[in-house]
């Protein structure tokens, strides 16, 4: 079947100029001299773990790498968990970023999990102050931006991502279950990781399917699979993050 980009689209819930897609463009267009956080953050930062320190409940962190600097902006990975976890258990993208030197902004889905799989949209509004409080506090460096996330995290990385693609210039997707943007924009970089004994999410009807429309669509994807079932193993998610510091830096 021929592949365009209006079957690609499915029909999505997901506004593409929801809070937090404003909030992300907003930042993008700045002057990278404005982005200079201010000598006192309203919270100081810590190496490691931080909370986000927005919601008393369902909440988030942040985590800052060894070595970073307030004057020297450094990448940052937006990293989004599986269905029925929180921003702390992101230990996919937390455990590279000592090594690699980017900030992670991990916050938790409203509901139990996102909103592409869901659909009522319950997520912009945090999403877009995660996100403001984010680069408030800490010096990011505007041009380097991705999303990752684990089995629905994936699926929303594939949704809400490709919808944002001229923004976030690389999407890392680990076991995801589902592909529906709302809309397409930009071309950013695409990894996609996949178990091929996967119980939850399998393989034949997911990744091996997005895989083709991806890149008959001309997006550049990075695809690996390996033997096991739904897991990120350490040496892919170290390749994958190792894949974005490289390409951002180009």
């Amino acid at each position: 079947m021929h592949i365009n980009r209006r079957t690609f689209i499915a029909a999505g819930t997901l506004a593409a100029l929801d809070p937090f897609t404003r909030a992300v463009r907003a930042f993008a267009r700045q002057d990278p001299l404005v982005l200079t956080p201010p000598d006192k953050p309203r919270h100081e930062l810590v190496e490691g773990q931080n909370p986000l320190a927005i919601n008393n409940d369902r909440d988030g962190v942040i985590y800052i790498p060894k070595g970073y600097r307030r004057d020297v902006p450094m990448p940052l990975v937006v990293a989004l968990h599986g269905a029925g976890g929180s921003g702390a258990n992101a230990g996919f993208a937390f455990r590279q970023a000592d090594e690699f030197g980017y900030i992670v902004l991990a916050p938790d889905s409203r509901d139990w999990t996102w909103d592409s799989i869901l659909g009522h949209g319950q997520d912009s509004e945090f999403l877009a102050a995660a996100f403001q409080s984010t680069i408030e506090r800490c010096a990011v460096d505007r041009r380097r931006l991705a999303l990752a996330g684990f089995s629905d995290g994936a699926t929303h990385v594939l949704s809400f991502g490709v919808a944002n693609g001229d923004v976030f210039g690389h999407l890392m997707a680990f076991s995801p279950g589902l592909m529906r943007p709302p809309d397409a924009r930009g071309k950013p970089r695409i990894f996609i990781s996949h178990g091929t004994a996967d119980p939850t999410m399998p393989i034949d009807v997911t990744s091996r399917k997005f895989v083709p429309r991806l890149k008959a669509l001309g997006y550049d994807v990075t695809y690996r699979e390996f033997d096991g079932r739904h897991t990120l193993p350490p040496d892919i998610a170290h390749d994958a993050y190792a894949w974005f510091i490289k390409g951002s830096a180009l």
